[in-house]
Parts: structure tokens; sequence; C-alpha cells
């Protein structure tokens, strides 16, 4: 006479068997991926982060005018002061009414030309070189700034719609009198005169 036994239950055995058993459209429950509340929070939130990243950058980019300075050519140093380069005379060049240019040199321990008057109102591209080593060059209250290379030409536009005095300074460590290293930008309203001259 044979005697039924009955198998030892055995709770991790049928927790497994459960797991692999088939469920609707024969897949088991073991292919799907469980995302806990929390992580699916912090993965919504990294997202959104991203996405205000790339609404900064459009809106900085295109709306403010943000820019990244551009190396606009290749000098040699050494040449820099020679007939015929546009930083032997920098300074300030007119191209068309608002619209202006202006080359700069620097060197220890100073920038050349030591100050501009432009209009208010003036679009100015600036064109900067180092003949000696690097420099700095930053125009307060403004988004210039840009390191100076030797060897290369740097360039950015801005756009000055307030009348005042900007300050140009070096950044950039260059030596043991690098703190006297500044130049001037002053931004002029238009005279009586020049304001009745174009309204007549």
């Amino acid at each position: 006479m044979s005697e039924q036994t009955n198998p030892i239950e055995d709770p991790v055995v049928e927790e497994a068997q459960d797991q692999s058993a088939p469920v609707e459209g024969g897949l088991s429950e073991d292919a799907h991926l469980h995302i806990d509340k929390y992580e699916s929070m912090w993965l919504k939130i990294a997202f959104i982060i991203m996405g205000v990243f790339f609404l900064s950058v459009i809106v900085s980019s295109f709306a403010i005018g943000i820019q990244l300075p551009g190396a606009y050519a290749r000098i040699d140093p050494t040449t820099v002061n020679d007939p015929g380069s546009p930083f032997a005379e920098p300074g300030l060049r007119e191209l068309a009414p608002g619209k202006y240019e202006a080359y700069y040199r620097a060197q220890i321990w100073q920038f050349t030309p030591r100050e501009i008057h432009v209009p208010l109102g003036a679009e100015v591209s600036f064109y900067v070189t180092s003949q000696d080593v690097m420099h700095g060059f930053k125009i307060s209250d403004t988004n210039v700034n840009v390191m100076v290379i030797p060897g290369q030409v740097s360039t950015l536009k801005h756009t000055f719609d307030k009348p005042g005095e900007y300050k140009i300074i070096c950044h950039e460590y260059c030596g043991q009198l690098h703190h006297t290293m500044y130049a001037q930008i002053f931004v002029d309203e238009p005279t009586e005169e020049v304001a009745s001259g174009a309204q007549n």
C-alpha cells in the first residue's frame, strides 16, 4: 500500500513559481519593470531641469544676445605693431551710422587705446589681441568677456544702450602690475546741437 506523501511547502519555491507564472499576452510578470514612485518623480524633475537649461540657452542666445567669443583670425604677436596692421594704431572706426569697430591691443600692463567715446545706441564690434602674454578683456556692466591670447584675434559685439562710463579690466593675471591694467569707454548722449540738427 502506497502512502501519499505531501511535498514540503516551501514559501520561496511558491513565490518563485508565482513570479514566473504566465499572464495575459504570454509574458511572465518578471518581464515587467517596476519604477518606484520616487524614481519616477526624480526622472520627471531631471527632464524638467534639462528642459529649463535648454530653454535658457535659447533665450540667452537669441533674446538677450549672449554669444561666445569668436577667434576672428590668427596673427603673429611680433608683427602686431608693424605698419599695415590694424593693431599698430588701434582705436574706434565708424563703419556706418550707429555701427563701429574697435581694435584693442593688450600688453603688459595696458590696453591701447586707453579710452574711446561712442554715441548712445552704438553697436561696436571689438577686435582684441595681445602682443606679449595672456590677458583678459572684460567690459563692466556688459556681457563682453574674453580671453586675449597672443597670436589670436578675439572678437565680440555689443550695443551700448545706456550712457555712462564703462571700465575695461584685465581679469587674467599678467604680472606684477596686473591690477593697474584698465581702459575706459565713454558712452555719450547726443548733445542738444546734434539733436536739433537731426530734427531739422
